[in-house]
């Protein structure tokens, strides 16, 4: 997936073949992401956030659906927890912030350790222990915004830009990419679908940074994570 089509990084001045403008489309859209906290389409990821005493989790990107959660244990993860023991929160809706919310006044009486005798659910997590807690979702906007689109494109083309050398007889220094636009050279080798990319502080061009000013993911920096 990307965030803009071939043919807008062509016309934002990327060039190369399909392969080769594909990747730096994935690497702009990799600083774009590292920039901005977010992720400006549907992804699938796993994250893990800080537990504050109020059972507050405050979640690093937009959520659009949460598939499971779990504490966080010192030998291992616990047991996923049913959804009546969280709710979430989304920036979609005006007012709510990106967050998971634990049901810390609930109780399930059909779980063990968390019956409304035992403590509920807040009884059940202080005997874990647990300070953070695994969240799996998917998170992002709907769908890419206009303007992160020609960021993207802008940037793939700045990308390239930098990368190529002043002498045209030096040797390429440009992205390897395989058949499939896949960048072979310089790739972060983690799985991208199970984490956070690493907060950046520019995303190397002023122009992308200025139009992408918007869409900055303050609460992700708040919350630590």
């Amino acid at each position: 997936m990307a965030y803009c089509s071939i043919e807008a990084a062509r016309a934002a001045g990327c060039t190369g073949t399909d392969a080769e403008v594909t990747a730096w489309i994935a690497a702009a859209r990799e600083r774009i992401d590292a920039y901005t906290q977010q992720a400006f389409e549907p992804t699938d990821l796993v994250v893990v956030a800080d537990v504050a005493p109020t059972g507050l989790v405050i979640l690093p990107r937009r959520v659009r659906q949460i598939t499971a959660v779990m504490p966080v244990l010192a030998a291992d993860d616990g047991p996923s927890l049913p959804s009546s023991a969280w709710r979430v929160t989304s920036s979609d809706v005006l007012g709510q912030i990106d967050a998971l919310h634990l049901a810390w006044g609930g109780w399930d009486d059909l779980v063990v350790g968390a019956e409304s005798y035992n403590g509920g659910w807040l009884g059940l997590w202080e005997r874990w222990g647990a300070e953070q807690v695994k969240v799996v979702g998917t998170f992002g906007y709907a769908e890419t915004p206009a303007v992160v689109a020609q960021a993207c494109a802008l940037l793939a083309a700045h990308l390239q830009g930098q990368a190529s050398p002043s002498d045209p007889d030096a040797e390429d220094g440009g992205l390897d990419v395989d058949d499939e636009g896949n960048n072979v050279r310089i790739e972060d080798t983690d799985d991208a679908s199970s984490t956070v990319v690493s907060a950046s502080a520019s995303t190397g061009s002023t122009q992308v940074d200025a139009l992408l000013a918007p869409y900055m993911n303050r609460t992700s920096l708040i919350g630590g994570v």
